[in-house]
């Protein structure tokens, strides 16, 4: 693969990853009531925005989006042992799930900014 090729690849998915971010944040508010492990399907909502979360970190600072990926992982912690442990949020870390995404809304939103500011013809 040549430079110019991977440069064009990196690039896509750059794309790919800024067109489905605030989608996936807001996923994961609106799955803020489903959370709670006094409902029978918490679970597998935890464990989708576990993977939601995991996917934010792995790809985010490859793709130029460092702060955005500690944040995810930071969501990522709150979600690992529930996620393990097939079970849904206690009120604790629903409070602290929330926080946490905050924080990743606050992250995005700025990288976003800038993303979208280099991009800007002058």
């Amino acid at each position: 693969m040549t430079l110019d090729q991977y440069t064009d690849r990196l690039a896509r998915v750059r794309l790919r990853f800024v067109s489905t971010l605030e989608g996936k944040i807001r996923d994961a508010y609106a799955a803020i009531p489903k959370l709670s492990d006094a409902l029978s399907d918490a679970a597998s909502v935890v464990d989708a925005g576990y993977r939601c979360m995991h996917g934010i970190l792995g790809i985010g600072p490859t793709v130029g989006f460092p702060a955005t990926g500690r944040a995810a992982h930071d969501v990522e912690d709150v979600l690992r042992t529930p996620q393990r442990d097939k079970r849904g949020l206690t009120d604790d870390e629903v409070l602290a799930f929330k926080e946490r995404l905050n924080a990743l809304r606050e992250a995005a939103s700025h990288e976003l900014q800038t993303f979208h500011s280099v991009r800007e013809p002058q």
